[in-house]
């Protein structure tokens, strides 16, 4: 398991035993107090969010990973957020915009590992479709540099940092283009 999260852990977070052993490719088990803990990987959104033209909404990173390349705006789902509210909320934060929950569909998701502190996080990015109503501003704020509408056509894979991102705008625009 080499440069696998788990390797990172060498003590029980229940108990604090060093009895701490890897149990299979996903968990470690505490032989002293049976604590199974597992690495499942965490839930990330990420918007295509579209205007009445048909332009789409692109932010520029404000922080690493890959600070200053392009990005969606999305983020980590909360602890007891569905995707959907996680996906609203991070909209609002990134760009100003509100959106609706019932205004958000599910695209599809990606595997993804996301490197942060030092350490590999594994996630399951889950791509949203977006539509807002024209005369909405955007705002640049929290983990997004700047905000730019544009074209489909003016959409180039190679400007985004992420890898997962990559591949969804790629996905994304082999259906609508």
């Amino acid at each position: 398991m080499k440069d696998h999260p788990l390797e990172l852990f060498h003590f029980c977070p229940k108990c604090g035993s060093k009895n701490f052993e890897i149990h299979n490719a996903l968990s470690r088990h505490c032989n002293d107090c049976g604590f199974t803990y597992y690495q499942n990987p965490r839930a990330s959104t990420a918007a295509f969010i579209l205007n009445s033209k048909g332009e789409l909404l692109i932010a520029r990173r404000a922080k690493d990973p890959a600070k200053g390349t392009l990005d969606l705006p999305g983020g980590f789902v909360d602890n007891a957020e569905t995707a959907e509210e996680g996906m609203v909320r991070e909209i609002r934060e990134e760009t100003g915009l509100e959106i609706k929950p019932d205004r958000v569909e599910y695209l599809f998701s990606i595997p993804n590992i996301y490197r942060y502190s030092g350490m590999d996080i594994h996630t399951l990015d889950l791509f949203f479709l977006c539509h807002v109503e024209d005369g909405q501003e955007v705002a640049a704020d929290d983990d997004a540099a700047e905000l730019t509408w544009l074209p489909l056509r003016e959409v180039y894979v190679e400007r985004f940092g992420l890898k997962s991102i990559r591949q969804a705008v790629h996905r994304f625009l082999a259906r609508n283009c």
